[in-house]
């Protein structure tokens, strides 16, 4: 059996469980299996970036990181489900439903690429892009215990992209294992990466420790998971320290990134206090964007002054230490009828706000059955560096499995 017919088979069993996949491609050649975000386009499928306002869209050509992935003889195999309009963080969206998580039915597989990390752990393709304005490729592939990576702003081309953020967003992939993480960041670059992924010696590796103890709620079991991959990385001979980002400030900080996300979806959907409301979106979007718009404009200033706050602040953490190692999130997935916590993009929302590739990695799975993960930075533009410091911990935790009701043969 073929690679795509292997992929269709997988998605044929286990897609109307899961919801993951939204649209399905005819394409016919059998290379890499891709599943892309529904707010990129793929010429000839719904671009619907997961609102009802555009469920008849149809993407006239391919954005560049598909065309991209074409001229490296990859197949697409559809687009996949987000939550609506990328302004969340659960993936349970009005118009195109839930999607699970592979782990758990009933849990969410986290957002806003919650379609794309659920079809890479369930094994429905090789490689999924996401987006990720403040943590939306990193959360979703902690929640469902798989590797992405958010690279440097401008590595990954956003044209064809509908946004939320045209500050924040940007392009990642979601993949089994850190080695293909890698072959797909030389596939969607605009930059060029060469050759095979090195892991790095942790002797003599400068590493701060960031818990976010005593700042943001980490619940027990990730804080536990977390300090286990603390204790091996010394144990390899690692320089450990605690840190905390110059400037940051977790909940003032996240609201931040959101004004400047809703200020910046406004223009990007034609939503306006002085205009009627568009049709086709949910009110609790609607409500966000309008809450965003209602604030003052020195309000406004002062979360793009902050975000630049961090962002040069940020330079000089690389003078005390290499790399930067933290819970991805701080929770593990959570059942869609429990609340949202605030705090999901806590950890995250630093690397965008500071333009910093970080890479999330499984790490394990809680006493509760659900995964673990942590998340590597590294300096602007040293995203090989972070792959490779993310394949060395790769090495000590082992490479996520497949969920348990999703293990037979990919």
């Amino acid at each position: 059996m073929s690679r795509l017919s292997d992929y269709r088979n997988r998605i044929s069993r286990f897609n109307k469980e899961l919801n993951a996949f939204v649209d399905l491609s005819n394409e016919t050649q059998d290379g890499l299996g891709w599943a892309i975000k529904s707010n990129i386009a793929v010429k000839g499928l719904p671009l619907t970036a997961g609102c009802a306002a555009y469920k008849d869209s149809i993407a006239k050509d391919d954005a560049t990181v598909v065309s991209n992935i074409r001229k490296s003889g990859g197949v697409i195999l559809g687009t996949v489900n987000m939550h609506e309009a990328a302004l969340g963080a659960t993936t349970d969206n009005p118009c195109f439903g839930r999607t699970q998580n592979p782990w758990r039915i009933g849990f969410t597989p986290g957002g806003s690429s919650g379609g794309s990390a659920s079809a890479v752990a369930a094994g429905l393709c090789d490689i999924a892009l996401g987006t990720d304005t403040m943590g939306s490729v990193r959360i979703p592939s902690a929640y469902c215990g798989v590797q992405g990576h958010k690279p440097t702003f401008d590595t990954v081309s956003t044209r064809g992209v509908i946004p939320l953020s045209t500050t924040l967003d940007h392009v990642g992939p979601i993949a089994r294992d850190v080695d293909t993480l890698w072959e797909a960041l030389k596939i969607i670059s605009t930059k060029k990466f060469y050759g095979t992924l090195e892991p790095l010696e942790f002797k003599g590796l400068k590493i701060g420790i960031w818990t976010g103890e005593g700042k943001t709620k980490v619940s027990d079991i990730v804080a536990s998971g977390f300090q286990n991959v603390r204790r091996r990385i010394k144990e390899n001979g690692a320089d450990v320290m605690d840190f905390e980002p110059p400037e940051y400030q977790y909940s003032r900080s996240r609201r931040a990134g959101l004004l400047v996300s809703e200020i910046e979806a406004s223009n990007v959907h034609g939503i306006s206090l002085e205009k009627p409301t568009p049709e086709g979106f949910s009110s609790e979007f609607i409500e966000m964007i309008l809450w965003g718009l209602r604030q003052s404009e020195d309000k406004k200033t002062a979360a793009y002054n902050h975000l630049e706050v961090v962002r040069q602040a940020t330079d000089r953490v690389w003078s005390e230490v290499n790399f930067v190692i933290s819970p991805t999130a701080p929770q593990q997935a959570f059942s869609f009828e429990e609340s949202v916590p605030a705090n999901q993009a806590d950890f995250t929302a630093w690397a965008n706000f500071a333009n910093l590739p970080a890479t999330s990695l499984y790490s394990g799975v809680g006493k509760n059955n659900l995964p673990l993960s942590v998340q590597v930075f590294a300096p602007t533009d040293c995203d090989t560096d972070a792959l490779r410091l993310a394949k060395s911990i790769e090495n000590l935790v082992g490479k996520p499995p497949l969920p348990p009701n999703y293990k037979f043969a990919i």
